[in-house]
């Protein structure tokens, strides 16, 4: 079966999200927009996904824990979990490679954590905004020892992507799926990369504000419509399948 996904959403704790990006907010959004699954992955934290799990509950739409990490090498990474308590476990060792500096609001932004009845719990105060102490194979290593899925972010974009500042995909790392940015060209991307024809490309909206979050215009095929399935697929490489 198709089904419609956003798998690269933030919410306010985000320092750069819009302090309308709650968790009632982001699903109805998406409900509004006909998707059937979303991811929630904020910078370097995975403090509201609980609370959008809890407001997603029985509106049939599937919501995957998730993370967008900054690596060592200041690549982002969407780091996607079958689980919270997979996802919790991630954001321990991410938290324990941060540096020690306190967010600065006035500079970049608030980092609000909230319950599913969007009540503001706490503000973050670690600076998520930045990179954590860890490569891009220790993170894929972590992942899969907790079943999760690293899937390297808008790799078109000539910043923060494995391709900008690594210059290339290294042959043998152990990813399937590649994330493209919501405008961006694919035959001109692949033009000029042939070689990313053997991952799976899949575009998402990196949204920061309500109004980003795509429309039911992002498909996968999947045997069904459940975390395990999605993430099922996204490891799967496109050339085999």
């Amino acid at each position: 079966m198709k089904i419609a996904v956003d798998l690269h959403i933030h919410s306010a704790l985000s320092p750069c999200g819009d302090e309308d990006m709650t968790p009632n907010n982001i699903i109805n959004m998406c409900l509004l927009k006909g998707l059937d699954a979303i991811a929630i992955t904020d910078h370097n934290s995975v403090e509201n996904c609980e609370a959008c799990i809890e407001a997603a509950q029985n509106r049939g739409i599937v919501v995957i824990p998730g993370m967008e990490i900054q690596t060592k090498e200041e690549v982002h990474l969407l780091c996607l979990f079958q689980d919270l308590s997979s996802a919790y476990a991630f954001q321990e060792i991410v938290y324990e490679r941060l540096g020690k500096e306190n967010n600065l609001p006035e500079l970049f932004g608030r980092q609000m954590v909230y319950d599913s009845r969007d009540q503001m719990v706490r503000e973050n105060i670690r600076r998520l905004i930045t990179s954590a102490n860890i490569t891009i194979k220790e993170v894929i290593k972590e992942l899969d020892r907790l079943h999760g899925v690293a899937v390297p972010a808008h790799v078109d974009k000539g910043a923060y992507s494995i391709i900008a500042n690594l210059g290339f995909i290294p042959p043998d790392m152990p990813i399937a799926t590649l994330e493209i940015s919501k405008k961006a060209d694919v035959a001109s991307l692949l033009a000029k990369y042939e070689y990313l024809k053997q991952y799976r490309l899949i575009r998402n909206s990196d949204a920061h504000y309500l109004w980003d979050i795509l429309e039911r215009e992002n498909f996968i095929e999947v045997q069904e419509k459940s975390i395990e399935a999605i993430l099922t697929v996204l490891k799967k490489n496109p050339l085999e399948a």
